[in-house]
């Protein structure tokens, strides 16, 4: 049998980047999930990111950064937060969150069927049991009433532009109900851009927070949309549509 090489603990970089340390078990829970991504990407390319070090920087420090406020946060520990993950990908920031808010429920969201398979397998093996699965294309997931205006958070890392990821999102969430959008750089441009569109929505931006990778010293931006009128019954436009010609 293959041996996983062990991740990095990286304690302190959790605790001065997001004031925040996994526990024993979150450890032991990332370790597992480390090692079921790995096997599952031998049938499915779920991720090119395979090695220790990078799997911690760029999976597991970077789905966890970009709901890095609720982390500490006792509020965040109840029950009943139900969050999904558009285009989730490999399981990310998905999975991560999942296993650190066990009390969240996590939709995993992601239009190859093939992934989404896969996750299914990872999160049966390992008793993750808070997860279920879309695997849909977001326009059609948020005309469905059991998804629409559904969800209290969404999350949405590396899907499109942003302004097709705020059509994706507003449309899932409940009033109130908050969009992460995991972004690299980040300009002036996108926002005033971004800004223009957000009305029309439902949503407005609440705003930017940056973080820079503790290993490679990267950038890493998450923009953050409040849902705070019903989004027209319109949007999202027909599959495909937000992405090829994005609101403007």
């Amino acid at each position: 049998m293959e041996t996983i090489d062990l991740l990095p603990t990286h304690g302190d970089r959790w605790q001065s980047t997001l004031h925040w340390q996994p526990s024993s078990l979150h450890q032991q829970r990332f370790q597992q999930l480390y090692g079921a991504i790995l096997a599952a990407n031998q049938q499915v390319n779920l991720t090119r990111i395979t090695t220790p070090e990078d799997f911690w920087e760029k999976h597991l420090w970077d789905s966890l950064q970009g709901v890095a406020p609720l982390l500490s946060d006792p509020e965040a520990r109840e029950p009943g937060l139900k969050v999904v993950d558009v285009g989730t990908g490999g399981g990310f920031p998905g999975l991560p969150v999942a296993l650190v808010f066990p009390h969240w429920t996590i939709a995993l969201m992601d239009a190859t069927r093939k992934k989404i398979a896969a996750l299914e397998i990872i999160c049966d093996s390992l008793g993750i049991a808070n997860v279920s699965f879309l695997p849909q294309r977001a326009e059609q997931v948020a005309h469905q009433p059991v998804h629409r205006e559904a969800y209290d958070l969404a999350l949405l890392r590396a899907v499109g532009s942003v302004n097709a990821c705020a059509e994706y999102a507003l449309p899932l969430l409940k009033l109130g109900g908050q969009a992460v959008l995991y972004r690299g750089q980040w300009s002036t441009e996108e926002e005033a851009g971004l800004a223009a569109i957000l009305p029309r929505l439902g949503g407005k931006l609440q705003s930017v927070r940056s973080q820079t990778t503790p290993l490679t010293q990267g950038v890493r931006h998450n923009v953050i949309l409040t849902k705070v009128e019903r989004t027209p019954d319109k949007f999202p436009r027909l599959p495909g549509i937000p992405s090829k010609t994005p609101l403007i």
